[in-house]
């Protein structure tokens, strides 16, 4: 007790009344905290908090009025459960100030989500954790159609309601990434930056459809410039259970039966050699690391029986064998034009508003077109190293919360 007691601050949370302890812990000046209503302790100094569900918040605000320190930040957040537990493990949500004076604590649902907002600096959400349905017929017309959870809901009324608040990122800059028609007009922009005699970045081709039996789906297919073999996905990218269920279609009768989530997507297959880079933008870094990918269509097409191939792209992607890997040209970090990527990385951050956004590129082979496949918001970036993604992560939240107090104030 004497040890720690000469630190600036420091803090003893209880849910019993042991007046002597607490009385030996307040000469000492710790700050004791009584969680729970059974355990309302009458000593003076002594703060009394009603549910558990209160403390993290309590504390984080005890923490930055006890260090005085206005620069500090209280970040409140909202996301899933599995991805709260990943970003703390890996030592993302301090509830004691960052380098960058940074505090992170969940928002809780079962409490009044008003009072929380209110003792936030910034509000941190995934907010596409908290989507329960969204209608397919709306889907190209976000944010309509789109049910949220009751929690999320309010969160998005006290924002509506109360404009000045600080959210990463605004909802609206969030909603045509959950459209893949809508992220394909966004990369289609990215051909503006490749210059004759150069790499080519560009988005894959592509066609929207409704249903899988127009008799003139050749002749749509012909004028998309798309050509056998295709990948299906629903037009929906995220926010509900199906948005990840895909098909490789080798031919045109294999529509007859196929069972991905209609509006459609229908994009180029691309032979990219089995690698794919993933390219995360942190604030004003940019980092990107190099996975396993899908094997060749070749190599794919014996295995299909004749049948689309489906999957999951979360969780049952075909991923290259080792032995398939041999076959076919490895590719490393080296074939990447990473400052081209990066150039791409820079434009989508500024077109899209975010502070933080995912993309994947693939390297066709033969043609070395750089193609982007996939973008999406807030992803985990798991494939940065920890010591530097990070600081990045803590970084561009400090940059963003600044930047739009700087407009606020203007």
């Amino acid at each position: 007790m004497l040890e720690w007691s000469r630190t600036s601050s420091c803090f003893y949370m209880t849910s019993r009344d042991d007046k002597g302890l607490i009385s030996e812990l307040r000469n000492h000046n710790w700050r004791v905290v009584s969680v729970g209503n059974e355990c309302s302790i009458e000593v003076p100094g002594v703060l009394n908090v009603g549910r558990l569900q209160e403390l993290l918040l309590t504390l984080a605000t005890l923490i930055k009025r006890e260090i005085g320190d206005s620069s500090v930040l209280v970040i409140g957040y909202v996301m899933k459960q599995s991805r709260e537990e990943d970003f703390a493990r890996r030592g993302a949500f301090p509830i004691y100030p960052s380098k960058d004076g940074l505090i992170f604590v969940p928002l809780s649902f079962e409490l009044p989500l008003s009072s929380q907002l209110q003792e936030v600096d910034t509000v941190l959400h995934k907010i596409t954790d908290e989507i329960i349905k969204i209608d397919p017929n709306c889907s190209i017309d976000f944010p309509k159609g789109i049910s949220f959870s009751s929690g999320m809901s309010e969160i998005i009324r006290f924002v509506e309601e109360h404009p000045d608040i600080c959210i990463i990122d605004q909802f609206k800059n969030i909603y045509p990434l959950l459209d893949r028609l809508q992220i394909q007009n966004i990369l289609v922009q990215l051909q503006e930056l490749g210059t004759e005699g150069k790499t080519k970045l560009r988005a894959p081709y592509s066609l929207k459809v409704d249903n899988f039996h127009d008799g003139e789906l050749d002749k749509h297919l012909a004028e998309a410039n798309l050509s056998f073999p295709l990948i299906v996905k629903p037009q929906v990218a995220c926010g509900v259970s199906d948005a990840h269920n895909m098909a490789l279609v080798f031919q045109i009768e294999e529509f007859s039966n196929l069972s991905v989530p209609l509006p459609a997507v229908l994009q180029e297959y691309i032979d990219h050699g089995s690698k794919i880079f993933k390219f995360y933008v942190i604030g004003d870094k940019v980092f990107h690391a190099v996975r396993n990918s899908m094997p060749n269509a070749s190599l794919l097409k014996p295995s299909s029986g004749g049948e689309p191939l489906t999957f999951n792209s979360l969780k049952t992607l075909p991923v290259a064998t080792k032995e398939q890997q041999l076959q076919t040209r490895v590719q490393d970090s080296k074939s990447v034009d990473t400052d081209l990527v990066e150039e791409a990385a820079k434009f989508l951050k500024e077109l899209l508003g975010l502070t933080i956004i995912g993309f994947d590129v693939v390297v066709q082979e033969g043609t070395g077109d750089h193609v982007i496949v996939d973008l999406n918001y807030l992803p985990s970036f798991k494939e940065v190293p920890d010591s530097v993604a990070v600081p990045a992560f803590w970084d561009a939240i400090r940059q963003t919360y600044e930047s739009k107090r700087g407009k606020a104030q203007t």
